[in-house]
């Protein structure tokens, strides 16, 4: 995810969030990305401060090392809580 393909990130992002349920979770599993530009990083900031005053939280599915550090890095882990996979981000006991 970037330049190249930001207004379609974000345009999906704003149509996940526009038809959440309140109360409610946005998952986004980004595992399956190769990059992502700082663009990224913003839209799903920019949507998950949106989802917050909604009552909705956005959720980000993610195990690499690097997505968790520049969430940190930019000051975003209590907008973006990170979860290893989907079940955790829904909160499903896995077994």
């Amino acid at each position: 995810m970037d330049a190249s393909n930001e207004r379609d990130w974000r345009y999906l992002l704003a149509e996940m969030v526009a038809i959440a349920a309140v109360p409610g979770r946005v998952v986004v599993d980004v595992r399956n990305l190769d990059f992502m530009g700082c663009c990224a990083y913003a839209a799903l900031a920019r949507e998950a401060e949106r989802c917050r005053r909604r009552g909705v939280t956005l959720c980000l599915v993610s195990q690499d090392p690097i997505v968790a550090r520049i969430v940190a890095a930019c000051g975003l882990r209590w907008l973006l809580p990170m979860y290893p996979t989907i079940d955790a981000a829904l909160g499903v006991k896995e077994e």
